[in-house]
């Protein structure tokens, strides 16, 4: 396996098969194990094999091969999957820091993850918000004494894209631990590892599965880091990922790379269809080289992603218009999905946010958030711009 390609490692990593020899992964759907004698239960509590399970939320065949498949994937040590992308932020977050330990996180960050750093604040860890893509800013917050770095490689939903090398270079240099969500990115579109990133989540509810079925998320890293510090709170605490769900996301990595590269595909085609629309006040894609991190881009992606933020210049009135105008993309708060999703953030993912911090991260209320599905591009400009045309 150390010698396969990315897209092999996605159809065969961390396979385990029964003695019934089954082509699919097999589920296992079980709370709980047998052992032959007191004797070896005794023993698989003091210390478990590779193949030895104790109880679901410490572990499951289904869900260690999907653990060992996406961490092979991204090149990491080991992985622990848990029962959301949320859960396995709040985990990481909650096993890594102490009160009294620093966090410098970029702050634009997802709504409930903002929310768990607060959180933090309030247990006497203290949280340093700065420009994520301002080198000046992480220079200056990253002092000793920071225990923790946290961001998104792709901001949700202004498509900010940070420079990993950079920060990972900093971040060590002062001792401390760069978590990185790559949800957007993808491991098909860049590998945050690679870039220096100690601990990568990932959202598996939004392309590995890509089908809009179930939650889940993994966090990946050192055996040290998924062992020694991240399962003991993990299993304890029981966000542990369903047999079953694990079962579907690992049938979601078999195509993940052949799903993310088409819907990128599209998505570029898309944006290079509308730059210059008069009813943009901006448009966002990192694959374009009016992006404002487009050096970055082209340093630690493959491709400019299946996310486009369109920003209405006519506010939540055209926005609204807009979306309700639409045929092909349905308008949900989920994103990655082989049907095209279109999101207002602003009164949806984003609504609790107090309007000045809206403002600060440009989240307007013309902003509409665009994940490019599976669907002919064809199709979907044409029904764009027929949206469009409506306002």
């Amino acid at each position: 396996m150390d010698d396969w390609k990315p897209r092999t490692r996605a159809a065969h990593g961390g396979t385990r098969r029964s003695q019934y020899g089954e082509v699919s992964e097999a589920i296992f759907l079980t709370q709980g194990f047998v052992y032959d004698s007191a004797e070896q239960a005794e023993a698989r509590f003091l210390e478990s094999g590779p193949d030895e399970f104790i109880y679901a939320r410490y572990g499951n065949p289904t869900v260690r091969m999907f653990e060992e498949r996406l961490a092979g994937i991204e090149g990491t040590e080991d992985g622990f999957a848990a029962a959301s992308g949320m859960a396995a932020v709040n985990a990481v977050l909650m096993a890594a820091t102490r009160p009294g330990d620093r966090i410098v996180a970029a702050r634009a960050l997802f709504g409930s993850c903002l929310y768990i750093l607060e959180w933090l604040r309030g247990f006497g860890v203290e949280v340093v918000l700065v420009d994520g893509t301002s080198a000046e800013d992480w220079r200056a917050a990253l002092t000793e004494g920071t225990s923790l770095v946290f961001l998104e490689t792709i901001a949700n939903p202004t498509l900010e894209v940070i420079d990993i090398a950079l920060v990972a270079e900093l971040a060590h240099a002062v001792g401390a631990l760069l978590v990185v969500d790559n949800t957007f990115a993808t491991p098909v579109g860049a590998s945050a590892a690679a870039a220096g990133a100690d601990v990568v989540i990932y959202s598996s509810t939004k392309h590995i599965d890509g089908g809009g079925r179930g939650l889940g998320g993994v966090v990946l890293g050192s055996e040290d880091f998924i062992r020694g510090t991240y399962e003991p709170y993990a299993k304890h605490t029981g966000a542990a990922l369903s047999p079953f769900n694990a079962w579907m996301h690992l049938k979601g990595l078999e195509t993940l790379d052949l799903r993310v590269r088409a819907m990128a595909e599209s998505a570029s085609r898309i944006a290079d269809a509308l730059a210059g629309h008069g009813a943009f006040a901006r448009m966002i894609y990192p694959g374009r080289a009016d992006h404002p991190q487009h050096a970055a881009v082209a340093r630690q992606m493959d491709h400019g992603g299946t996310m486009l933020a369109l920003d209405l210049a006519g506010g939540k009135a055209a926005a609204f218009r807009f979306l309700d105008a639409l045929h092909i993309p349905v308008i949900s708060n989920n994103l990655g999905d082989a049907k095209s999703i279109v999101t207002h953030p602003a009164t949806t993912t984003h609504q609790r946010l107090p309007d000045e911090q809206k403002q600060l991260l440009g989240i307007t209320p013309g902003l509409v958030r665009l994940s490019v599905g599976l669907e002919d591009s064809d199709d979907l400009i044409a029904d764009i711009e027929a949206a469009l045309a409506v306002i």
